[in-house]
């Protein structure tokens, strides 16, 4: 006989289909029976369980997940150990995870037949992108396998990103580079640094965002290989085309934020996902970047060339050296001389050049790069400006404080923007204009009615609002059924912030039934119709008027689609009156008075 009970973790959450499975974790959808949620949860799998490095791996990267709080990264609810019986009959303590349920789909799903999405698409789901690896940077958390599987959007079009140091193999398990603790990261999306077994920082996730984007724009990834080791040691060691070269319509501003993306040297990249956004965004206006010119900045850096070792990957790539020549075999001396000689008036006509356009004094340089401001107050700002100079005696930029505007992500008094961005080249001295938040202002609140509990409190959370302040209460209602949403209070489209309660007003699937005693019939059964009930109707003699409700069996909250009994009245049946009149009998003795009494006189008779 099959256990239909379902598996049960902590007492509270409940087990469902199996919805995923990676390298190390499985994931199920769930439902959080004491707040009546769907969740996703993941558990690292049973095999994996009893190894004490990925057990503990798996409940130290879940704490980190569960400290991400962002509109633009699957949440983490809850996690916990499950006490589980291996198929050895030994006890083992499962670690699982418990996160928010996105409906929706991946991108790797809208890339799945090989075309390029619309650019002004493409920059939205990757400013997306950058949104969560900015905070999360700011949290000191890398991603390391940001891929198009990784990036949920939401039937509202909202960019989620999942697997915040948690599994990272859960979709492209095939071309993943898992052989060793020192690689992690899928091969097409691999930074040259993991594909080195180096340390990774927080420009290995630009670098993957930057192969995100190239795939966005033109529906292939940069790099295309016969095996995760080929691709792995493109990304060290060849140059990437740009996306223009498979897609014509990709301009040349997008051509210059990709290829600085996939810089080999990370040195050399954006050194923030805030400055990769900010010239995403400056892109899609048409307004100048920070991005250089294709081929200003060496995307094949120096040492980019180095052969994958066997501490990076598994299979390393062989190398083919060339064989030495015979001492006896005669070589080609004229070949080399005239290869001295080219070489040899390349060089004359290089130094010629060169004191051609040699200057007659060495200049000092005049301009500096703007610094990154981000996260940076006022004071903080000013003093960052006043540093950035060319020489010891130049003149340090100069903050201009412009209007504040509110930021629901940057807390008050932190830069939001400045002009100009971050790493453009300015003269010594140059004003920096920078906008600073007011806080997180106000938000309209969505119409949420009609919606299921569950959606109606995800649609509150991406429009901005705090899940920790979204409440429910109860309402008898005939328009709507039960559990779904009636109204919000506050009211939809009005505004309040992001931190405001927000209750969602439930219909209990009641409706109200007033009392309907002296009404009449009609009156009472149109009142009925219009509450979703039905009504039957019965007869009861009574003296009153005729056809109005005497009485109904229920009042009150009752469940939609009761059927009410009204008791109405009709008229009670009439009598017959009498019309002979009354008879005297001609024997009756008259009445003798009694004593002390008058007699009574008889009226006389008629004549």
């Amino acid at each position: 006989m099959v256990d239909d009970v379902p598996r049960v973790l902590a007492g509270r959450y409940e087990v469902g289909e199996l919805i995923g499975r990676g390298g190390m974790a499985e994931v199920h959808i769930g439902r959080d029976n004491r707040l009546g949620r769907s969740v996703a949860i993941k558990m690292l799998r049973p095999d994996l369980a009893r190894d004490p490095s990925f057990h503990a791996r798996f409940r130290r990267e879940a704490q980190a997940a569960a400290s991400l709080n962002h509109p633009a990264i699957v949440s983490v609810y809850d996690t916990g150990e499950d006490l589980s019986t291996g198929i050895d009959g030994a006890e083992v303590r499962i670690p699982f995870i418990v996160m928010e349920y996105v409906e929706g789909h991946t991108v790797r799903d809208l890339l799945r037949d090989g075309a390029a999405l619309p650019i002004d698409e493409a920059i939205e789901i990757t400013q997306g992108v950058l949104a969560a690896l900015e905070y999360s940077h700011h949290a000191g958390i890398v991603h390391r396998d940001i891929k198009p599987a990784n990036v949920m959007l939401t039937p509202t079009g909202a960019v989620k990103v999942m697997d915040f140091g948690i599994a990272r193999a859960m979709a492209d398990s095939a071309a993943t580079m898992t052989q060793t603790h020192a690689v992690v990261g899928t091969a097409q999306y691999l930074s040259p640094e993991q594909a080195r077994g180096e340390v990774v920082d927080a420009r290995s996730d630009l670098y993957s965002t930057g192969c995100l984007l190239f795939e966005l724009l033109t529906g292939r990834p940069p790099f295309i290989g016969d095996s995760a080791v080929a691709v792995a040691y493109q990304h060290v060691s060849e140059e990437p085309p740009t996306p223009s070269t498979f897609a014509p319509d990709v301009p040349e501003s997008l051509d210059r934020i990709t290829m600085l993306a996939l810089t080999k040297d990370r040195e050399q990249r954006y050194s923030t996902a805030a400055q990769f956004r900010a010239d995403l965004e400056a892109a899609a206006r048409q307004e100048a970047i920070s991005a250089p010119p294709l081929g200003a900045v060496p995307i094949a850096a120096a040492g980019a060339t180095q052969v994958l070792g066997a501490a990076a990957i598994a299979d390393p790539v062989p190398v083919a050296e060339p064989e030495e020549e015979p001492d006896d075999k005669p070589k080609n001396n004229k070949t080399l001389i005239w290869i001295l000689s080219i070489v040899g008036v390349a060089a004359i006509i290089g130094i010629i050049l060169l004191a051609l356009n040699r200057p007659e004094e060495p200049t000092v340089p005049t301009t500096v790069q703007v610094p990154d401001l981000t996260s940076m107050t006022q004071d903080q700002a000013r003093t960052e400006l006043a540093e950035t100079v060319a020489s010891e005696d130049g003149p340090g930029l100069q903050l201009v404080i412009g209007d504040p505007v509110t930021d629901p992500e940057i807390p008050e008094g932190e830069a939001v923007s400045w002009t100009p961005t971050t790493g453009t080249a300015v003269d010594e001295g140059s004003d920096v204009t920078v906008v600073f938040s007011s806080g997180p202002g106000e938000i309209e609140i969505p119409d949420v009615s009609g919606l299921s509990q569950d959606r109606a409190r995800q649609e509150l959370i991406d429009a901005g609002f705090s899940g920790a302040n979204i409440r429910t209460t109860t309402e008898n209602s005939p328009d709507f059924g039960a559990d779904e949403a009636i109204r919000t209070d506050p009211e939809a489209a009005t505004m309040a912030n992001p931190e405001d309660a927000i209750t969602i007003v439930l219909a209990t699937g009641n409706v109200d039934l007033p009392s309907l005693v002296g009404q009449e019939l009609e009156a009472a059964q149109n009142t009925i119709t219009e509450l979703g009930l039905s009504s039957r109707v019965t007869n009861q003699e009574d003296p009153g008027p005729v056809g109005v409700v005497l009485n109904q069996d229920r009042e009150g909250s009752v469940p939609q689609g009761t059927v009410v009994e009204l008791i109405v009245s009709i008229p009670e049946p009439t009598q017959e009156p009498t019309t002979d009149p009354p008879t005297t009998d001609p024997t009756t003795e008259p009445t003798t008075p009694a004593d002390g009494e008058e007699p009574t006189e008889e009226p006389p008779a008629n004549p």
